[in-house]
C-alpha cells in the first residue's frame, strides 16, 4: 500500500497488529474513524488507553476485573461451593453466556503444551490447588477444551486434588474432540455443563 499521509500510515500499521486484522480492514477502519466526529474518535482512544491502564485480575479467579474481586466472586448470590476451571478469560465469557451456570470459576491463563513451551508452572495451577485447600468446595468442575492439551491438563490438575475430599467433574463431550470452547454454541456448552461426568470415568475411558 502507498499512502499519502504518513499519520495514516502510522494508524493502519498500528490497527494492522490486532489479531485476524490486515492491512485493508485495518484501513477500512482507520478511514471510518477519519468520518467520526473527533469528541467521537478522542473518547474511543481514551477508553481503549484507560482499559490498558487500569484492568486488574482478580485476586481469587485470575479473570478480568475492576476491582480487586470479580463481579462473579464477590456476588453473593454465586454458588461458592461450585467451581468452574477453565483455560481463559473467553471461556467465562462463553459459559456465562449460557446462563446454566451459577457457580465461580478459575482462569488458568492456558494449557498444558510441552510443544508449545507451557508447562505447569506458567499456569495458575499452584494458586487453584491452595484455593480449593482453604475454600470449601464441593465440585470442580473442568471445562477445557477437547483437545490433547486439554486432557493432559484435566489429569494433571486431578493427580494434584488427589489428596483433597472434593468431586471432581468435567464437562460432557458434547463438544467435537480438538474444539475450543468458546465456540461452541451456547444450547450445546450449556448441555455439557449439565451432563458433566467424574473424571475419574473420564480418564479411564480416554475420552
Amino acid at each position: 500500500m502507498i499512502f499519502s499521509s504518513s499519520l495514516l500510515e502510522n494508524a493502519v500499521n498500528e490497527f494492522a497488529k490486532l489479531p485476524g486484522i490486515g492491512k485493508k480492514t485495518a484501513l477500512r477502519l482507520v478511514l471510518h474513524l477519519i468520518k467520526q466526529d473527533a469528541a467521537d474518535v478522542s473518547r474511543f482512544s481514551q477508553t481503549i488507553a484507560r482499559m490498558r491502564d487500569e484492568i486488574k485480575y482478580c485476586s481469587r479467579c485470575y479473570n478480568i476485573s475492576d476491582k480487586e474481586l470479580c463481579n462473579i466472586c464477590s456476588n453473593p448470590l454465586r454458588k461458592k461451593e461450585m467451581l468452574c476451571i477453565v483455560e481463559n478469560i473467553r471461556d467465562v465469557i462463553a459459559i456465562e453466556s449460557t446462563q446454566q451456570f451459577n457457580g465461580v470459576y478459575h482462569v488458568l491463563g492456558g494449557i498444558i503444551s510441552p510443544l508449545d513451551g507451557i508447562g505447569p508452572d506458567q499456569l495458575t495451577i499452584d494458586a487453584l490447588v491452595n484455593r480449593i485447600a482453604k475454600e470449601e468446595i464441593d465440585e470442580i468442575i473442568f471445562a477445557l477444551s477437547p483437545t490433547i492439551q486439554g486432557d493432559t491438563t484435566i489429569y494433571y490438575i486431578s493427580k494434584k486434588l488427589k489428596h483433597l475430599n472434593v468431586k471432581i467433574t468435567t464437562i460432557a463431550r458434547g463438544i467435537s474432540f480438538g474444539g475450543e470452547l468458546e465456540y461452541a454454541d451456547e444450547m450445546t456448552l450449556a448441555k455439557s455443563i449439565s451432563n458433566r461426568i467424574p473424571v475419574e470415568n473420564f480418564i479411564v475411558s480416554g475420552n
